[in-house]
């Protein structure tokens, strides 16, 4: 999201110090303003709707992140989906929920999601996907400290809604799949002329891909990439490598380059409930132990499975 300020904003808070250069600086810049996620291989359909009903059942999923843990007001992250094929052959539905908090702001995104599948061969499935939601914005800029007396300059952005809309391509066999999708097209601004800031909603770009490789009858290896691309920021790349043991233990560990490396444990409790937890450490300068103890990530998935059919094992994405 961009802020243009009008007049600077100073704050105690070591958050604010540090975040404001990113953020809030006395320039219009441009920041990758959707949720960063390191487990987002288990966590597709929020950012391509395209994935709505890929897994053949209902599946349902909740993760939650804690990013620079002991950063006061630091970045935090709740996601919830629920996606399922439905009676048509072909059709998926779903609806996702993000709410993003990171000091005095807080976004919230809603979405019903709709992909209908083209069934290419027996295995290979491509999937056309659409987003059609809105977006609820909070600025509490009555949270920080100001030089300013002045109310009219601090007032703040209270739910604000905008409509959006976004959407994906998702193309999966037994092994491989790979995706390219754009979960908002709206570039909305969130404008009052007494607000000390402009809010922009940019376009985020994202291709995801991966492959499985059965190394015995035992162990699968899974590498994956997300390339997330958004105006006036740097390129994301986040490489990771998952290793599944018995169809049950996962252990990997990840890359986002130039910001952050990523330890990944996960857990089949049964053949339908996933539990996974990821682990980030900053490389640059903000991970410094002195600024926090590195970001923290728990979800849950479980897909109600009534029949196995084709399926040999749980899938690993």
């Amino acid at each position: 999201m961009r802020f243009k300020i009008k007049k600077d904003i100073p704050s105690s808070a070591r958050l604010v110090k540090i975040l404001l250069l990113l953020l809030i600086s006395g320039t219009s810049l441009y920041a990758q303003q959707d949720a960063q996620y390191t487990q987002y291989m288990y966590n597709t359909v929020s950012v391509n709707p395209g994935y709505a009903g890929s897994r053949g059942h209902l599946s349902v999923g909740a993760l939650h992140r804690s990013q620079w843990v002991g950063l006061d007001g630091a970045p935090t992250t709740q996601t919830f989906n629920i996606h399922s094929p439905v009676g048509y052959r072909g059709v998926g539905l779903g609806l996702s929920v993000v709410n993003d908090r990171i000091g005095p702001t807080s976004e919230t995104n809603f979405d019903i999601d709709f992909s209908y599948t083209l069934y290419l061969s027996k295995e290979a499935r491509l999937s056309f996907g659409l987003k059609a939601g809105g977006n609820l914005l909070d600025v509490k800029f009555s949270e920080l400290n100001q030089f300013t007396t002045d109310p009219s300059l601090a007032v703040d952005i209270d739910n604000r809604f905008s409509p959006n809309f976004g959407a994906g391509v998702y193309y999966h066999n037994e092994h491989f799949y790979a995706g390219l999708s754009v979960p908002r097209f709206l570039q909305t601004a969130h404008f009052d002329e007494s607000s000390l800031s402009t809010a922009k909603e940019q376009m985020n770009f994202y291709f995801i891909t991966g492959y499985v490789w059965d190394l015995n009858d035992f162990l699968k290896f899974k590498p994956t990439l997300l390339t997330k691309v958004v105006q006036g920021a740097p390129l994301q790349v986040d490489l990771s490598a998952n290793f599944m043991l018995n169809d049950k233990f996962i252990l990997g560990a990840a890359y986002r380059w130039d910001a952050a490396v990523s330890g990944m444990l996960g857990f089949n409790i049964s053949e339908g409930f996933l539990i996974g937890l990821g682990y980030d450490r900053e490389v640059t300068e903000l991970g410094n132990a002195a600024f926090n103890d590195g970001s923290f990530e728990v979800i849950l998935r479980y897909d109600f499975i009534k029949t196995k059919g084709q399926m040999k094992s749980p899938r690993f994405f």
